[in-house]
């Protein structure tokens, strides 16, 4: 019977994990991707030659000069 519990115990973690996941990249903010979401941006490349995908709100803010 424990071995029954452990069997399905070791098959329920084991169908959490996603396979293929994501690279991380850009300071851990985006993530490798073959296109970006809606809400995200490509900001630079991964080793992989995927576009590293960053949300609006974790890209750095374009400070012009003009402007003040």
């Amino acid at each position: 019977m424990k071995l029954l519990w452990v069997i399905l115990t070791a098959l329920l973690l084991l169908s959490q994990l996603t396979p293929g996941g994501t690279q991380k990249c850009w300071n851990l903010r985006g993530k490798c991707r073959r296109t970006c979401y809606r809400k995200e941006k490509m900001y630079v490349y991964c080793t992989n030659s995927k576009p590293c995908c960053v949300k609006f709100k974790f890209q750095p803010k374009i400070k012009r000069p003009w402007s003040l």
